[in-house]
């Protein structure tokens, strides 16, 4: 098991890494993760969700995502409640504190999920999840070594050197956690090093002489990271410095934004961000609306920051918008949530770009589908993930159709469409067509063989600069 000694230590990039060397190495490997909080998911082929790492991971070892990767899953959607998603389905939604109260009991299913893993491999390699240096969660934890403990695995601690201070990372957890505890962890790794690893021998002397853990070694930066699916928001950054530029809005519950990777490395585009308190770029080809774990809210939000005034210029000069599932129905004329699904009971009055109007319902749509887009004719690999239907006669002009029903619905104009369909971009010929009518020109680039070569790559990175054998051997391989 792979822990950290703080949230973005880069865990879930290490453990594709790993997973990814051992396969070539002729592992039969799988990912795991206890339980974790992203709204960055994933459908799986069993037909539910978990955190898009852990299908990143699944893709590192070259099997399908599973719900069993990782059991628990926890979607916010406000500042003190999330969805509590079990072994891929969604149980309830909870204030953090009634979560507290309910973990006790998800220790069965985790154990369970991971036990099923264990059968079909010849490796299993765990993520932690925050810290264990969080002492006062270590009560009824099911996410470091609460599982560790449980399931009875050893512990390697991830110490991230790029933010600094990373021999009182490591060194701190060692004094605060309980000597039971302490003695699970078998060493430590330093990730993230910048320049010469040689000029950290002292520090990393150091450490195993403070901690009593041996070192599996200094992992430099690798920088093609950047084109991996990233499962944090605040991982989003700037990409390309093409002339047509794509702008997305970085709502406050942003969720399944790996929808835009495809678009980060197409010649002649550039990927922007707009960010809370910014204006949106008056040079944008296009705005992308993206998917929100609350659409009401995350509508409110975006007007708020004024966006609906510049989406209106924008649309005024001739600029295009696409919405993406929540960006979908908020494109419409409104939102109504008559039961309280996602926040308060009631109706949301849209943007109006869409003659639609949206209502949301408990049951989720949670699948996997190849549908054909409507203009092109080409076809279009995703996914679905979302609550409530949207219905009006903005539909008889679909973005797609989906077993020859419509999804999703485009303006008169064809300057303003809305799908539910997430991953759309990940299909090279759809990307190509859609980036042409922009103007962009036609790429030859392949995202699917561009990330499986970067994945190799950190497969190769890792095994130059960690002692992977000792941590094959440590995982009785």
């Amino acid at each position: 098991m792979l822990q950290g000694t703080g949230s973005n230590v880069g865990k879930s990039l290490l453990v594709a890494g790993l997973c990814r060397a051992a396969v070539r190495r002729g592992l039969s490997v799988r990912p795991f993760k206890p339980q974790n909080m992203s709204n960055n998911a994933a459908v799986t082929v069993d037909g539910g969700e978990i955190g898009r790492a852990q299908a990143l991971q699944a893709l590192a070892c070259g099997v399908e995502p599973h719900t069993d990767m990782n059991p628990v899953l926890l979607k916010p959607e406000t500042d003190i409640g999330a969805q509590v998603i079990v072994q891929g389905k969604r149980r309830a939604t909870l204030k953090a504190r009634d979560y507290a109260r309910l973990k006790p009991e998800l220790m069965a299913p985790v154990l369970e999920s991971f036990e099923r893993l264990k059968a079909e491999a010849d490796l299993v390699i765990v993520e932690g999840a925050g810290s264990p240096a969080e002492i006062n969660l270590r009560q009824g934890d099911i996410a470091n070594m609460g599982f560790a403990a449980a399931a009875d695995i050893p512990v390697v601690l991830i110490g991230d050197i790029d933010r600094g201070g990373v021999i009182a990372q490591l060194v701190g957890s060692r004094i605060v956690l309980d000597p039971e505890d302490a003695a699970r962890i078998k060493g430590f790794i330093v990730n993230r090093f910048r320049g010469d690893p040689s000029l950290f021998d002292d520090g990393y002397r150091m450490i195993a002489e403070q901690t009593g853990w041996p070192g599996f070694g200094v992992l430099p930066w690798f920088a093609r990271a950047t084109l991996l699916p990233a499962e944090d928001a605040l991982d989003l950054q700037p990409f390309g410095d093409g002339a047509i530029k794509i702008a997305c809005l970085a709502l406050s519950r942003i969720a399944n934004f790996d929808d835009l990777d495809p678009l980060k490395t197409h010649p002649g585009v550039r990927l922007e961000m707009v960010r809370p308190g910014q204006a949106i770029p008056g040079d944008a080809a296009v705005v992308i609306i993206p998917g929100t774990k609350s659409t009401r809210t995350d509508l409110a939000f975006l007007r708020a920051q004024e966006w609906d005034i510049d989406l209106k210029a924008h649309h005024r000069r001739g600029g295009r918008i696409l919405g993406i599932c929540g960006g979908f129905q908020m494109l419409g004329n409104s939102i109504a949530d008559p039961h309280g699904i996602e926040g308060e009971a009631g109706e949301t009055e849209g943007l109006g770009y869409l003659d639609v109007q949206t209502v949301l319902a408990a049951d989720k749509r949670l699948t996997r589908v190849t549908a054909v887009h409507a203009l092109s004719g080409l076809q279009v690999a995703g996914y679905e993930i979302h609550l409530g239907r949207t219905e009006g006669i903005g539909c008889v002009r679909p973005f797609a159709h989906i077993h020859d029903c419509p999804d999703g619905a485009r303006s008169r104009d064809g300057r303003v469409e809305g799908t539910y369909l997430h991953g759309l971009f990940t299909s090279d010929p759809f990307r190509n067509a859609w980036l042409q009518g922009l103007g962009a020109r036609t790429s030859a680039f392949s995202y699917a063989a561009e990330i499986d070569t970067v994945l190799d790559e950190l497969a190769l990175h890792v095994e130059a600069h960690l002692d992977v054998a000792e941590l094959l051997r440590l995982a009785q391989v």
